[in-house]
């Protein structure tokens, strides 16, 4: 059993503390951390926790509980410095992304995390489902070949499913893109080496930044990524994990993932089309933990196991899809110049 301290119960902390952290056997947690007396209240009314379980700051939880693990889900600024003394506490990390405000952070927090010999992992939940699983294996197996080309459309209306953070920075980008550059990474089993985008927003839209954008990706072993994803889209929605078609040289894999449905079920779906032959969908594995509880599940594995499980999105592993992020922003600012991922990770201050 890992004994775990939650720190941040804001509005998606709460949902942690009360989706997600009760469906993971593995985990038993012993405190939760907010500053807010009202917020620790809420959580002690709405969830029935004790109210000695409940702490100001991550201090007083850590040396009155003989915790194994902290849930940071706080604000992005606060990573920094709560994982920081997390680690320093002798405590492995579990933080929501993004993993941090800047790249030096991010560098910074994993060398710590090395030193102290803790896990570091970023919760990158959409690698927590069937059908990216199963397409990494065809990938990595080269069921169909070498993937040459890969397009994924991404489309929501952001005013009909009750978006409500008009003002950030990069809606798209930054706020959604960070899900399906991160799977690109895992299902290709590659990392990306440069890219172009352009973004824009569109009449009467409640974006103050632009919530559209088309990326082209090109990977170090050659596959070209076609990237689309809009926030005011007209057009049918898509699965959050978007629609993929993978052109391999002897056929194609489309897939799609995380489609939310009215009774709760995620029904991923893997379509294997070969050359030449009648196209297939092969039978997914079930996973006990999905998404959020998958990716919890995963590193109380590794705590207990002292291993890392396959596809494990470790803060060391979350650099590279944080600087695909940066590059495309980047890229966007300029026009559409291309990025080179490597000079990303070379600038500390992004």
């Amino acid at each position: 059993m890992v004994r775990a301290i939650q720190v941040g119960l804001g509005n998606w902390g709460f949902s942690w503390a009360k989706d997600v952290i009760p469906t993971v056997s593995a985990i038993e947690p012993v405190a939760y951390v907010d500053a807010s007396p009202d917020t620790l209240k809420r959580a002690q009314d709405e969830l029935g926790i004790a109210p000695a379980m409940c702490f100001a700051n991550l201090a007083e939880a850590a040396a009155s509980t003989k915790a194994d693990l902290v849930i940071a889900t706080l604000r992005t600024e606060a990573h920094f410095p709560v994982v920081g003394q997390a680690l320093d506490l002798g405590l492995h990390v579990l933080v929501e992304k993004p993993f941090t405000s800047t790249m030096r952070e991010a560098h910074a927090l994993v060398a710590k995390a090395k030193a102290k010999d803790r896990i570091l992992m970023v919760s990158q939940n959409y690698r927590h489902h069937p059908a990216p699983i199963e397409v990494a294996r065809m990938v990595a197996s080269k069921t169909l070949g070498d993937v040459n080309l890969v397009s994924i459309d991404f489309r929501k209306h952001a005013p009909s499913v009750g978006y409500r953070f008009w003002d950030i920075p990069d809606p798209l980008l930054a706020d959604m893109s960070i899900h399906h550059f991160d799977l690109m990474r895992m299902v290709l089993g590659d990392n990306p080496k440069r890219v172009s985008c352009r973004t824009w927003n569109v009449k009467d839209s409640q974006f103050v930044h632009h919530p559209i954008g088309v990326a082209t990706i090109e990977f170090e072993k050659g596959t070209i990524v076609s990237y689309r994803g809009s926030w005011m889209s007209g057009a049918n929605d898509t699965s959050w994990s978007g629609e993929w078609s993978m052109d391999c040289s002897k056929g194609e894999i489309s897939w799609s993932s995380r489609d939310h449905k009215p009774n709760g079920s995620y029904p991923d779906i893997v379509r294997v089309s070969p050359l030449g032959k009648k196209p297939a969908n092969p039978k997914l594995g079930k996973l006990e933990h999905l998404d959020r509880a998958g990716a919890l599940n995963a590193i109380a594995s590794a705590i207990v196991s002292g291993g890392e499980p396959k596809f494990f999105s470790s803060g060391a592993d979350n650099i590279m899809s944080m600087a695909l992020v940066r590059a495309t922003v980047t890229s966007a600012a300029s026009g559409g110049d291309w990025i080179e991922i490597e000079d990303i990770l070379d600038t500390p201050s992004t």
